[in-house]
């Protein structure tokens, strides 16, 4: 996976080596695809080292970032893989400030920022609006700031899987 991704971006060079059912997932999309997503990822923990992941595959691959490991109720972002683009979503994105008005969505919270290709995500908007989305969770729960059980969780697959488990999300325990 080293050649080829996006320029900068090695996996010897990441903050986190991806989960390796991330990589798995990835393997089914376009190079050009999942390159872009793991040069988001990068990007993401670039600016929240200890961020969680957690990993849902469904209609399109999911990363969800949060710091307490509850991406739903604490994330502040979220990271989806289609097969021809990238959506860098936040969680509070109604709330973040957007005067040029980047952020597309309108639902009555999440926003998100549509990546094709590296100059998409070599944009300074979209590091400031990461920031951005940091600092309003940090803000909403100080305390409860870089607590959680691992960097990396795995959602179950399927219906079955998701009524055993309540909706629970597994923690990767493999590292």
């Amino acid at each position: 996976m080293g050649a080829g991704l996006a320029k900068g971006v090695t996996l010897l060079k990441m903050i986190r080596p991806p989960d390796r059912m991330l990589l798995s997932h990835l393997a089914s999309y376009d190079p050009h695809i999942s390159t872009l997503t793991l040069a988001l990822r990068e990007a993401v923990l670039e600016e929240a080292p200890e961020a969680i992941e957690s990993i849902v595959k469904g209609y399109a691959l999911a990363i969800g970032f949060s710091f307490t490991g509850k991406p739903l109720k604490d994330g502040f972002c979220h990271v989806v893989t289609y097969s021809t683009h990238v959506n860098l979503g936040f969680n509070r994105g109604a709330l973040l400030p957007d005067p040029n008005r980047l952020l597309a969505g309108s639902g009555k919270m999440i926003r998100h920022i549509t990546i094709r290709d590296e100059n998409d995500l070599n944009h300074p908007f979209v590091r400031r609006f990461l920031q951005a989305a940091i600092e309003q969770v940090r803000e909403a729960a100080p305390a409860n700031r870089g607590r959680g059980r691992r960097n990396s969780t795995v959602a179950p697959r399927g219906a079955s899987a998701r009524k055993r488990e309540h909706g629970k999300i597994f923690h990767d325990r493999k590292g």
